[in-house]
C-alpha cells in the first residue's frame, strides 16, 4: 500500500500523488515546442518552495525520454551553492551533464565555451535540459549562465529553415527551476535571460486533494470523513508539501483507531499537534524565513486588522516572502492585489511563534487569594471583566512587558503585539481554570479571532483596532456574521484603542443585536495607553 510523503519529490509507485496532467502537458509542450522541428522554448518553472516543481519536471523528462526523439536530462545545481570560482562552476556543470548523459564532454574553462557542449560533436539528437535548484548558484553565475543560454537560443532562432537536429546548437529546450525571484526583482543588474516563457506551479485544487485521499481509502479500506479532507485543504490551501504532511499524520502517525473512520475529532488532535508540537522541515523553514529582519516587520504588519498590505511582485521583501512560501496574495475588484498569509496553518504557526518570542513571560496573573468570582464562575466566563483584567495587567506591567516590543517607524508599537499579548495572557490566566484558548484566522490576512472553550461553552473574541465610527459599525455586522458561522448566539468584539474615556465607553460598549442573524455582539474597548 502506498503512503503520503512530504519529503522531496514523490515516487508515484510508493506515494499518493495528484497526476497534474494538464500541468505536465503544458510544460512538455513548452519544452518540445508547438512545432518540434523548429525547436522548443527556454522556460522558467517557478513557485514557492514545496509545491512540486521538481516532481512535475521529472514527469516531463520521463515522458520525453520514452518517446526517444530527444536526449533529455534533469540535473540539480544545489551542490554548486558554495562554489565561488567560474572555472569550478563550469567544471561542476559539465561533470553533471557527463554523468547524466553518460558522455565524455569537453572540459570548458570560459563562459563562451559553454556553447560547444551542445553541438553535434557531443550529441546526436536535439537536447532538452532541465536545471533544478538553479537559484542555488551565486547571482553572478546565474547571470552568466543565462547570458550564454540566451545566446544559444538566438543562434537557433537565426537558423529558421533547419530542422532542430541540424541546427548548430542542439539545445532544443531548457527549463530553469525555481529561478523566478533571482531572474526578477532580486537581480539589481537586470536579467539578460529575456527569451524565456514562464510556467507557474500552483497549489493543489480541492479536487486533487480529494482524489489522493480517495486513492488511500480504496487501498486501505478506511474512510477519511469528508469534513477532514476539507479541513486539510482549507488549512493548507492545497500547498503540496503541507497537504501530504497532514496526509501522513492522518493516515499513519495519529491513525490509532484504524480501520475505524477518521473523524473530525481525530483531526482536531492532529491539528493541535501540528500547530504546537510537531517539527516539519517545510514549516520550520517558513517560520525561520519570516523571523529574519527585515522580513519580520512585514509579517507583523500583515497581522493588522484595519489596513491590508498591498501586494506587488516588485517589492523585494514581499517577493522574498512569497517565493519562500510565507505569504500569497488575493485580489479584489479584479485589479487590487493584497498580501495574505500562504495558508491558515502557516498563519497559526507564525502567530504562536511571535506570541512566545515577544511575550515569553507575562508576569503574575493574580494574587494567591484574589477574588476572581466577577470573572470566572463554575459555569461561565465574564468576557468584559476578563478584558478589564487584561487592560489593568497591561497598564501595570507596561514598562517591562513592552520594553522590547517591535515598533513602527513612528515608534508606535505594532498592532499585532497587542493581539499576541492578549492571547498569551489569556492562556496563562485561564490555565488553572481548565480552559482552552486558540487563535483562528478566518480570512487569511489580518483578521484574528481568539476562541475560548470553558465549561462546555465556546466564547469567540474578534480582535480589532478602533480607527473611526464607520469601521466600528461595519465590525459589528462582520462579528455577528462570524458568530452565525460558528453557531454562536453571542460574540465579543474587542477593540484596542489608544485612549477611551467613560463617556465614549458608555456610548460604544452597548450590546448590538444583528437583525438578520439575531446574534448578539458585545463591544469591549481595551485602552492600551499609548
Amino acid at each position: 500500500m502506498r503512503k503520503f510523503s512530504s519529503y522531496g519529490p514523490v515516487n508515484t509507485r510508493l506515494h499518493y500523488h495528484a497526476p497534474r496532467k494538464a500541468l505536465t502537458d503544458r510544460a512538455y509542450d513548452e519544452l518540445t515546442g508547438h512545432d518540434p522541428l523548429e525547436g522548443g522554448h527556454y522556460i522558467t518553472v517557478w513557485a514557492p518552495r514545496q509545491t512540486g516543481k521538481t516532481w512535475v519536471m521529472q514527469q516531463v523528462v520521463s515522458r520525453i525520454r520514452e518517446q526517444g526523439d530527444f536526449e533529455a536530462g534533469i540535473i540539480t545545481m544545489q551542490s554548486a551553492k558554495e562554489i565561488k570560482s567560474e572555472e569550478r562552476v563550469l567544471k561542476f556543470f559539465v561533470r553533471c551533464l557527463s554523468e547524466w548523459f553518460e558522455k565524455d564532454l569537453p572540459d570548458i574553462r570560459e563562459w563562451d565555451m559553454l556553447y560547444s557542449v551542445f553541438t553535434k560533436r557531443c550529441f546526436s539528437k536535439p537536447v532538452i535540459l532541465i536545471l533544478d535548484e538553479f537559484d542555488a548558484l551565486g547571482e553572478d553565475f546565474i547571470n552568466k549562465f543565462a547570458n550564454e543560454f540566451r545566446d544559444m537560443y538566438m543562434r537557433r532562432k537565426n537558423q529558421p529553415g533547419l530542422p532542430s537536429e541540424e541546427k548548430t546548437c542542439l539545445l532544443h529546450g531548457l527549463a530553469l527551476i525555481g529561478v523566478r525571484s533571482v531572474l526578477g526583482i532580486e537581480n539589481v543588474t537586470g536579467s539578460p535571460f529575456n527569451v524565456q516563457r514562464s510556467v507557474h506551479i500552483p497549489n493543489l485544487t480541492y479536487r486533487e486533494t480529494e482524489e489522493m485521499f480517495a486513492d488511500y481509502e480504496k487501498e486501505s479500506g478506511q474512510q477519511i470523513m469528508p469534513d477532514v479532507i476539507r479541513r486539510i485543504h482549507d488549512e493548507t490551501r492545497g500547498q503540496p508539501g503541507l497537504t501530504c504532511w497532514f496526509g501522513e499524520l492522518v493516515t499513519e502517525t495519529y491513525n490509532k483507531n484504524f480501520p475505524e473512520p477518521f473523524s473530525a475529532r481525530n483531526f482536531e488532535i492532529v491539528s493541535a499537534a501540528a500547530v504546537k508540537a510537531l517539527p516539519n522541515n517545510n514549516i520550520l523553514n517558513i517560520v525561520s524565513k519570516a523571523g529574519r529582519e527585515p522580513y519580520k516587520f512585514v509579517i507583523l504588519e500583515l497581522f493588522r486588522t484595519v489596513k491590508k498590505t498591498e501586494f506587488t511582485y516588485d517589492d523585494s521583501l514581499l517577493n522574498y516572502l512569497y517565493m519562500n512560501g510565507v505569504i500569497s496574495y488575493e485580489t479584489e475588484n479584479g485589479t487590487d492585489y493584497y498580501a495574505r498569509f500562504a495558508c491558515p496553518f502557516v498563519q497559526k504557526r507564525l502567530f504562536n511563534h511571535f506570541s512566545r518570542e515577544i511575550f515569553g513571560e507575562m508576569g503574575k496573573m493574580f494574587e494567591p487569594f484574589e477574588d476572581l468570582s466577577d470573572t470566572v464562575s463554575d459555569e461561565s466566563l465574564n468576557i468584559p471583566n476578563l478584558m478589564r483584567r487584561f487592560q489593568n495587567h497591561l497598564r501595570k506591567n507596561r514598562e517591562w512587558l513592552l520594553k522590547d516590543a517591535p515598533r513602527r517607524k513612528d515608534l508606535r508599537i505594532c498592532e499585532a503585539v497587542y493581539h499576541f499579548g492578549l492571547y498569551r495572557w489569556l492562556c496563562d490566566f485561564l490555565e488553572t481554570q481548565y480552559a482552552r484558548v486558540w487563535p483562528e484566522f478566518p480570512t487569511g490576512n489580518g483578521k484574528v479571532d481568539l476562541i475560548v472553550r470553558y465549561a462546555d461553552r465556546t466564547y469567540a473574541l474578534e480582535l480589532k483596532s478602533y480607527t473611526h465610527e464607520r469601521g466600528y459599525k461595519e465590525a459589528l455586522d462582520q462579528a455577528a456574521l462570524y458568530g452565525k458561522d460558528l453557531g454562536l448566539a453571542e460574540v465579543s468584539l474587542v477593540f484596542f484603542v489608544e485612549y477611551i474615556d467613560d463617556a465614549a465607553r458608555e456610548k460604544y460598549e452597548k450590546t448590538y443585536t444583528h437583525k438578520e442573524s439575531g446574534v448578539r455582539v458585545i463591544p469591549i474597548f481595551v485602552d492600551i495607553g499609548e
